[in-house]
Protein backbone atom coordinates (compact mmCIF):
# COMPACT_ATOMS: atom_id res chain seq x y z
CA UNK A 1 0.00 0.00 0.00
CA UNK A 2 1.28 3.22 -1.05
CA UNK A 3 0.51 5.11 2.55
CA UNK A 4 0.95 2.70 5.46
CA UNK A 5 0.22 2.56 9.02
CA UNK A 6 4.30 2.98 10.04
CA UNK A 7 3.05 6.79 7.81
CA UNK A 8 1.11 7.55 10.45
CA UNK A 9 3.18 6.88 13.20
CA UNK A 10 5.75 8.94 12.06
CA UNK A 11 3.07 12.03 11.34
CA UNK A 12 1.76 11.37 15.18
CA UNK A 13 4.50 13.58 16.32
CA UNK A 14 4.66 15.63 13.89
CA UNK A 15 0.78 16.75 13.95
CA UNK A 16 1.00 17.10 17.40
CA UNK A 17 4.02 19.51 18.14
CA UNK A 18 1.05 22.32 15.91
CA UNK A 19 -2.49 20.49 15.92
CA UNK A 20 -4.11 19.78 19.47
CA UNK A 21 -5.74 16.62 20.23
CA UNK A 22 -9.62 17.49 19.03
CA UNK A 23 -12.45 16.15 21.30
CA UNK A 24 -14.53 12.80 20.93
CA UNK A 25 -18.22 13.99 22.67
CA UNK A 26 -21.72 11.98 23.25
CA UNK A 27 -23.73 13.79 23.25
CA UNK A 28 -27.17 12.93 24.62
CA UNK A 29 -30.11 14.95 22.61
CA UNK A 30 -28.61 13.79 19.62
CA UNK A 31 -28.25 10.26 20.80
CA UNK A 32 -31.87 10.54 21.55
CA UNK A 33 -33.26 11.45 17.99
CA UNK A 34 -30.80 8.77 16.29
CA UNK A 35 -31.58 5.82 18.38
CA UNK A 36 -27.60 5.25 19.48
CA UNK A 37 -24.77 6.39 20.90
CA UNK A 38 -23.49 8.88 18.46
CA UNK A 39 -20.19 10.15 19.69
CA UNK A 40 -18.99 13.76 17.59
CA UNK A 41 -15.08 13.26 16.41
CA UNK A 42 -14.58 17.18 16.69
CA UNK A 43 -12.37 17.94 13.54
CA UNK A 44 -14.25 21.35 13.28
CA UNK A 45 -11.88 22.08 16.49
CA UNK A 46 -8.49 22.99 14.33
CA UNK A 47 -6.86 26.08 13.66
CA UNK A 48 -8.45 26.00 10.35
CA UNK A 49 -11.81 24.66 11.11
CA UNK A 50 -11.15 21.20 9.43
CA UNK A 51 -8.99 17.94 9.34
CA UNK A 52 -6.82 18.79 6.73
CA UNK A 53 -4.63 21.27 8.29
CA UNK A 54 -3.25 17.89 9.88
CA UNK A 55 -2.14 16.79 6.43
CA UNK A 56 -1.10 20.26 5.64
CA UNK A 57 1.49 20.53 8.67
CA UNK A 58 3.07 16.82 8.16
CA UNK A 59 3.64 17.85 4.25
CA UNK A 60 5.62 21.20 5.03
CA UNK A 61 7.76 19.30 7.28
CA UNK A 62 8.51 16.90 5.83
CA UNK A 63 9.38 19.61 2.37
CA UNK A 64 12.89 20.14 1.66
CA UNK A 65 14.56 24.01 2.30
CA UNK A 66 14.73 24.90 -1.38
CA UNK A 67 11.25 23.40 -1.61
CA UNK A 68 9.79 25.24 1.12
CA UNK A 69 12.05 28.56 -0.05
CA UNK A 70 9.76 28.60 -3.17
CA UNK A 71 6.58 27.34 -2.22
CA UNK A 72 4.30 25.28 -2.97
CA UNK A 73 0.59 25.38 -5.28
CA UNK A 74 -2.52 23.72 -5.09
CA UNK A 75 -6.47 24.02 -6.38
CA UNK A 76 -9.04 23.84 -3.66
CA UNK A 77 -12.96 24.76 -2.86
CA UNK A 78 -11.62 25.60 0.73
CA UNK A 79 -10.53 23.73 3.17
CA UNK A 80 -7.34 22.03 1.27
CA UNK A 81 -6.18 25.46 0.75
CA UNK A 82 -7.04 26.90 3.97
CA UNK A 83 -4.58 23.71 5.77
CA UNK A 84 -1.61 24.89 2.92
CA UNK A 85 -2.24 28.55 3.73
CA UNK A 86 -1.91 27.90 7.47
CA UNK A 87 0.27 25.84 7.37
CA UNK A 88 2.88 28.04 4.88
CA UNK A 89 2.48 30.59 7.02
CA UNK A 90 3.72 28.35 10.45
CA UNK A 91 6.85 27.15 8.68
CA UNK A 92 7.38 30.95 6.91
CA UNK A 93 6.96 29.44 3.46
CA UNK A 94 4.44 30.70 0.12
CA UNK A 95 0.90 29.03 -1.00
CA UNK A 96 -0.62 29.67 -4.14
CA UNK A 97 -3.88 28.66 -3.92
CA UNK A 98 -6.36 28.22 -7.28
CA UNK A 99 -9.86 28.27 -6.63
CA UNK A 100 -13.05 28.04 -8.79
CA UNK A 101 -15.51 30.95 -9.74
CA UNK A 102 -18.36 30.91 -7.43
CA UNK A 103 -15.70 29.56 -4.37
CA UNK A 104 -17.01 30.43 -0.80
CA UNK A 105 -15.98 34.04 -0.25
CA UNK A 106 -15.34 33.66 3.65
CA UNK A 107 -12.26 30.61 2.71
CA UNK A 108 -10.94 32.86 0.40
CA UNK A 109 -10.71 35.88 2.35
CA UNK A 110 -8.89 33.79 5.66
CA UNK A 111 -6.88 32.20 2.94
CA UNK A 112 -5.37 35.54 1.82
CA UNK A 113 -5.70 36.55 5.54
CA UNK A 114 -2.95 33.65 6.00
CA UNK A 115 -1.08 35.23 3.35
CA UNK A 116 -1.52 32.68 0.80
CA UNK A 117 -1.74 33.95 -2.90
CA UNK A 118 -5.36 33.16 -4.27
CA UNK A 119 -6.22 32.79 -8.21
CA UNK A 120 -9.81 32.17 -8.74
CA UNK A 121 -9.96 30.09 -12.13
CA UNK A 122 -12.49 27.78 -13.69
CA UNK A 123 -15.79 27.10 -13.56
CA UNK A 124 -15.56 24.02 -11.13
CA UNK A 125 -12.50 22.68 -9.07
CA UNK A 126 -11.21 20.40 -11.83
CA UNK A 127 -10.75 23.24 -14.23
CA UNK A 128 -8.62 25.00 -11.38
CA UNK A 129 -6.69 21.84 -10.47
CA UNK A 130 -5.43 21.64 -14.21
CA UNK A 131 -4.63 25.45 -14.13
CA UNK A 132 -2.67 24.69 -11.40
CA UNK A 133 -0.67 21.56 -12.27
CA UNK A 134 0.42 23.52 -15.37
CA UNK A 135 1.58 26.28 -13.17
CA UNK A 136 3.45 24.16 -11.08
CA UNK A 137 5.11 23.12 -13.66
CA UNK A 138 5.88 26.27 -15.52
CA UNK A 139 7.30 27.64 -11.94
CA UNK A 140 8.66 24.58 -10.57
CA UNK A 141 7.07 24.89 -7.58
CA UNK A 142 5.64 21.95 -5.44
CA UNK A 143 1.92 20.90 -6.41
CA UNK A 144 0.23 19.76 -3.96
CA UNK A 145 -2.68 17.62 -4.98
CA UNK A 146 -5.45 17.57 -2.66
CA UNK A 147 -5.52 13.61 -2.34
CA UNK A 148 -2.90 12.30 -4.52
CA UNK A 149 -0.36 13.03 -1.85
CA UNK A 150 0.86 10.53 0.70
CA UNK A 151 1.98 12.85 3.63
CA UNK A 152 -1.49 14.62 3.88
CA UNK A 153 -2.98 11.00 3.76
CA UNK A 154 -0.82 9.96 6.79
CA UNK A 155 -1.11 13.59 8.57
CA UNK A 156 -5.02 13.06 8.50
CA UNK A 157 -4.78 9.57 9.54
CA UNK A 158 -3.83 10.51 12.90
CA UNK A 159 -7.30 11.86 13.81
CA UNK A 160 -8.50 8.22 13.55
CA UNK A 161 -5.49 7.14 15.65
CA UNK A 162 -7.15 9.19 18.39
CA UNK A 163 -10.71 7.74 17.69
CA UNK A 164 -9.19 3.99 18.73
CA UNK A 165 -7.66 5.56 21.78
CA UNK A 166 -10.20 7.84 23.13
CA UNK A 167 -13.13 5.06 22.09
CA UNK A 168 -11.92 1.72 21.93
CA UNK A 169 -15.37 0.13 21.56
CA UNK A 170 -16.72 1.95 18.85
CA UNK A 171 -19.35 -0.19 16.56
CA UNK A 172 -19.32 1.83 13.46
CA UNK A 173 -17.42 5.33 12.09
CA UNK A 174 -19.03 7.67 9.37
CA UNK A 175 -17.21 9.77 7.13
CA UNK A 176 -17.40 11.99 4.54
CA UNK A 177 -15.29 11.02 1.26
CA UNK A 178 -14.53 14.43 -0.87
CA UNK A 179 -11.26 13.93 -3.00
CA UNK A 180 -10.76 10.85 -0.18
CA UNK A 181 -7.67 11.92 1.67
CA UNK A 182 -10.12 11.63 4.83
CA UNK A 183 -11.35 8.05 4.35
CA UNK A 184 -8.20 6.85 3.00
CA UNK A 185 -5.91 8.20 6.31
CA UNK A 186 -9.16 6.78 8.34
CA UNK A 187 -8.98 3.36 6.38
CA UNK A 188 -4.97 3.07 6.89
CA UNK A 189 -5.60 3.88 10.49
CA UNK A 190 -8.39 1.86 12.04
CA UNK A 191 -7.73 -1.41 9.46
CA UNK A 192 -4.75 -1.44 11.60
CA UNK A 193 -5.80 -0.68 15.15
CA UNK A 194 -9.63 -1.81 14.90
CA UNK A 195 -9.70 -4.23 12.07
CA UNK A 196 -13.57 -5.08 13.39
CA UNK A 197 -14.59 -1.53 13.15
CA UNK A 198 -17.54 -0.82 10.70
CA UNK A 199 -16.08 1.66 8.04
CA UNK A 200 -19.49 4.13 6.68
CA UNK A 201 -18.57 6.31 3.76
CA UNK A 202 -21.25 8.87 2.37
CA UNK A 203 -20.95 11.69 -0.40
CA UNK A 204 -23.68 13.90 -1.88
CA UNK A 205 -25.87 12.62 -4.60
CA UNK A 206 -24.68 14.88 -6.76
CA UNK A 207 -20.84 14.56 -6.27
CA UNK A 208 -20.98 10.40 -6.08
CA UNK A 209 -17.74 9.91 -7.90
CA UNK A 210 -15.68 8.00 -5.35
CA UNK A 211 -18.59 5.43 -4.57
CA UNK A 212 -19.65 5.23 -8.26
CA UNK A 213 -15.44 4.17 -8.94
CA UNK A 214 -15.89 1.75 -6.13
CA UNK A 215 -19.10 -0.07 -7.37
CA UNK A 216 -17.43 0.28 -11.02
CA UNK A 217 -13.90 -1.56 -9.80
CA UNK A 218 -12.18 1.62 -11.60
CA UNK A 219 -12.09 5.26 -11.54
CA UNK A 220 -14.89 7.02 -13.10
CA UNK A 221 -15.86 10.28 -13.55
CA UNK A 222 -19.34 12.04 -12.76
CA UNK A 223 -20.41 14.78 -15.40
CA UNK A 224 -20.95 17.32 -12.44
CA UNK A 225 -20.98 18.29 -8.80
CA UNK A 226 -23.20 20.64 -8.09
CA UNK A 227 -23.62 20.35 -4.51
CA UNK A 228 -23.86 22.85 -1.76
CA UNK A 229 -21.27 20.64 0.18
CA UNK A 230 -17.72 22.11 -0.92
CA UNK A 231 -15.86 19.77 0.38
CA UNK A 232 -17.53 16.49 -1.14
CA UNK A 233 -17.72 18.55 -4.99
CA UNK A 234 -15.43 16.87 -7.61
CA UNK A 235 -16.64 15.31 -10.00
CA UNK A 236 -13.81 12.79 -10.42
CA UNK A 237 -12.38 9.86 -8.06
CA UNK A 238 -8.32 10.12 -7.28
CA UNK A 239 -6.13 7.34 -8.21
CA UNK A 240 -4.45 6.99 -4.48
CA UNK A 241 -7.35 6.86 -2.51
CA UNK A 242 -9.14 5.08 -4.60
CA UNK A 243 -6.41 2.58 -4.23
CA UNK A 244 -6.40 2.70 -0.34
CA UNK A 245 -10.24 2.65 0.10
CA UNK A 246 -10.97 -0.18 -2.93
CA UNK A 247 -12.45 -3.19 -1.10
CA UNK A 248 -12.09 -1.62 2.79
CA UNK A 249 -15.39 -0.09 3.17
CA UNK A 250 -18.40 -1.91 5.03
CA UNK A 251 -20.95 0.43 3.47
CA UNK A 252 -21.14 3.38 1.37
CA UNK A 253 -23.98 6.02 1.14
CA UNK A 254 -25.57 8.85 -0.63
CA UNK A 255 -27.45 11.77 0.88
CA UNK A 256 -29.51 14.53 -0.81
CA UNK A 257 -29.05 18.03 -0.97
CA UNK A 258 -31.93 18.39 1.44
CA UNK A 259 -31.08 15.90 3.68
CA UNK A 260 -27.43 17.37 4.18
CA UNK A 261 -29.11 20.60 4.62
CA UNK A 262 -31.71 19.23 7.52
CA UNK A 263 -28.55 18.07 9.01
CA UNK A 264 -26.70 21.16 9.39
CA UNK A 265 -29.68 22.21 11.39
CA UNK A 266 -29.64 18.64 13.40
CA UNK A 267 -25.62 19.73 13.93
CA UNK A 268 -26.73 23.22 15.23
CA UNK A 269 -29.06 21.90 17.11
CA UNK A 270 -28.17 18.96 18.81
CA UNK A 271 -24.34 20.10 19.62
CA UNK A 272 -24.09 23.67 19.13
CA UNK A 273 -21.60 22.94 16.58
CA UNK A 274 -22.24 24.39 13.04
CA UNK A 275 -21.61 21.70 10.49
CA UNK A 276 -20.15 22.69 6.42
CA UNK A 277 -22.13 20.28 3.78
CA UNK A 278 -19.40 17.66 4.19
CA UNK A 279 -19.76 17.46 7.74
CA UNK A 280 -23.50 17.32 7.45
CA UNK A 281 -23.22 14.45 4.99
CA UNK A 282 -22.06 12.26 7.66
CA UNK A 283 -24.60 12.92 10.35
CA UNK A 284 -27.26 13.15 7.58
CA UNK A 285 -26.22 9.32 6.97
CA UNK A 286 -26.44 8.45 10.50
CA UNK A 287 -30.23 10.12 10.30
CA UNK A 288 -30.23 7.43 7.39
CA UNK A 289 -29.05 4.82 8.76
CA UNK A 290 -30.45 4.90 12.20
CA UNK A 291 -32.70 1.37 12.41
CA UNK A 292 -29.47 -0.18 11.28
CA UNK A 293 -27.24 1.11 13.37
CA UNK A 294 -29.98 1.45 16.68
CA UNK A 295 -28.17 0.48 20.34
CA UNK A 296 -24.65 0.77 18.49
CA UNK A 297 -22.03 3.17 19.63
CA UNK A 298 -21.23 5.19 16.40
CA UNK A 299 -18.97 7.69 15.50
CA UNK A 300 -19.83 10.52 13.49
CA UNK A 301 -16.80 12.63 11.76
CA UNK A 302 -17.56 16.45 11.59
CA UNK A 303 -15.15 17.09 9.27
CA UNK A 304 -15.17 21.13 9.57
CA UNK A 305 -17.74 23.98 9.91
CA UNK A 306 -16.21 26.26 7.10
CA UNK A 307 -19.79 27.28 5.70
CA UNK A 308 -20.11 30.72 4.43
CA UNK A 309 -22.68 32.93 6.14
CA UNK A 310 -25.39 32.60 3.22
CA UNK A 311 -25.27 28.98 2.74
CA UNK A 312 -25.69 28.76 6.68
CA UNK A 313 -28.79 30.88 6.82
CA UNK A 314 -30.18 28.81 3.92
CA UNK A 315 -29.52 25.49 5.51
CA UNK A 316 -31.30 26.75 8.35
CA UNK A 317 -34.60 28.14 6.33
CA UNK A 318 -33.68 31.71 7.47
CA UNK A 319 -34.54 32.88 3.78
CA UNK A 320 -34.46 31.34 0.11
CA UNK A 321 -31.01 31.12 -1.74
Amino acid sequence: MPVNFKDILRAWPVVHRFIPRTPLYRYSLLSARLGFDAFIKHENHTPIGAFKVRGGVNLFANLTDSQRARGVITATRGNHGLSLAWSASTFGSRAVIYVPKGNNPEKNAIMEALGAEVVVHGRDFDEAREEAEARARNELLRYVHPANEPLLIAGVGTYAMEVAEDLPDADVIIVPIGGGSLMSGTVVALRTLRPDIKIIGVQAERASAMIRSLEAGRIVSVESADTFADGLATRCAFELPFEIIAGKLDQTVLVTEDEMREAVRMALETTHNVAEGAAAAAYAAAYKLRAQLARKKVVIVHSGHNIDRNTLRWSLGMFDA
